[in-house]
């Protein structure tokens, strides 16, 4: 009697046939690549040039660095209106800043180094002496002054607006070849003769002054009005954008927003403001982008937001202008406004004037 075949044994049989067959087919695909290894995907190139290398696609594009957060800017010299948010048209901008240089992608210092104190007694004579001999003492000799740009003044130490025009030091070469650049830092003053005459000479003058009508006004040729006011801090992000176009800024923003990155000559009188000021273009670094600095200081009190014993305000003020010898900037000029009043921190002490104006050349700037 013939065997009787179980139902369904030829069916499981194939299947297991084709399994072995599958899995000897997976195996002979993975050897074949195993040999072969990877390959680079094909990158397409326009006609008549020759093929991208690898990773080409993701190299940033020139002049944008590795690592730098991408943000729109939108630079003066267009003339035309930047998109405000939501769609709305901004302020016009002047055609009058050209992108000159690389921004500076350094991190901000917090604080700044004071120096030691000028004695063991920590008292205001021997803070207020070191001081003053400080500012009265010039570090490094000009022979060229003027404050009418290429116009040498004969008597220099009379006036208190004064560049150095030395060969040596740049700013005659950028007057010569119209790339001069001065900033001037100012609230409401009338006297604009020094900014006038370095216009007259081909230089790009640009005057910060919130006292102006309107936005920006191209006075000349050369003279341009900003309705701004630099300070040593941006407005609060919640009070910028309630006010998109705040008229204060930090001069490390201004120059970033106008695309420029180097000043020839800096010029400010803030009316006290200007040791904060000074300390934040130290601590952010922005020395590095200006050639000449022209300030008028003010003595006759501490200033805005320096607070302290009067030693240790003056202190202070002695350790930011060592910040500047630091940063290879020389004294060149001092002038003593003896128009104003004798007073050194509500005293009339060390037969001191309240003001004096004092000039710092580069020795670095090219």
């Amino acid at each position: 009697m013939a065997r009787e075949r179980l139902p369904g044994r030829g069916c499981c049989a194939l299947r297991r046939c084709l399994l072995a067959a599958a899995l000897l087919l997976g195996l002979r695909l993975c050897a074949e690549l195993q040999r072969a290894g990877p390959q680079p995907p094909a990158l397409s190139s326009p006609p008549g040039q020759a093929p991208r290398p690898p990773g080409s696609h993701l190299q940033p594009a020139p002049g944008q660095l590795r690592g730098a957060s991408r943000r729109q800017v939108t630079y003066v010299r267009s003339g035309r209106r930047a998109p405000a948010r939501g769609g709305r048209s901004g302020t016009p901008e002047p055609g009058c800043c050209a992108l000159r240089g690389r921004p500076r992608l350094k991190g901000p210092r917090w604080q700044i180094d004071l120096q030691p104190w000028a004695g063991p007694a920590r008292s205001l004579d021997e803070e207020a002496l070191r001081f003053l001999r400080y500012i009265s003492t010039i570090q490094i000799a000009c022979d060229h002054m003027s404050t009418n740009s290429l116009a040498t003044d004969s008597s220099p130490t009379e006036k208190p607006w004064l560049v150095c025009l030395d060969d040596r030091f740049g700013l005659v070469h950028q007057i010569r070849n119209k790339q001069c650049r001065l900033y001037s830092l100012g609230l409401g003053s009338d006297d604009t003769h020094f900014e006038v005459g370095m216009a007259s000479s081909g230089c790009e003058v640009h005057r910060f002054d919130p006292s102006v009508k309107s936005a920006h006004v191209l006075e000349s040729e050369h003279l341009w009005y900003h309705r701004l006011s630099i300070d040593w801090r941006d407005p609060h992000p919640a009070v910028a954008a309630q006010k998109p176009y705040s008229n204060t800024r930090k001069l490390g923003t201004i120059l970033n927003e106008f695309g420029h990155h180097k000043i020839d000559v800096l010029k400010a009188d803030l009316e006290s403001a200007e040791w904060k000021v000074l300390e934040n273009l130290i601590l952010e670094d922005v020395l590095e982008q200006i050639g000449q600095l022209i300030f008028e200081i003010h003595l006759h009190w501490p200033g805005f937001e320096v607070s302290g014993s009067d030693s240790s305000v003056v202190r202070f003020w002695y350790s930011l202008l060592k910040e500047l010898e630091l940063q290879d900037f020389r004294l060149f000029h001092s002038y003593k406004d003896l128009s104003k009043p004798q007073l050194f921190l509500k005293k009339d002490i060390f037969n001191a004037s309240s003001c004096y104006t004092l000039g710092w050349v580069n020795t670095r700037w090219k």
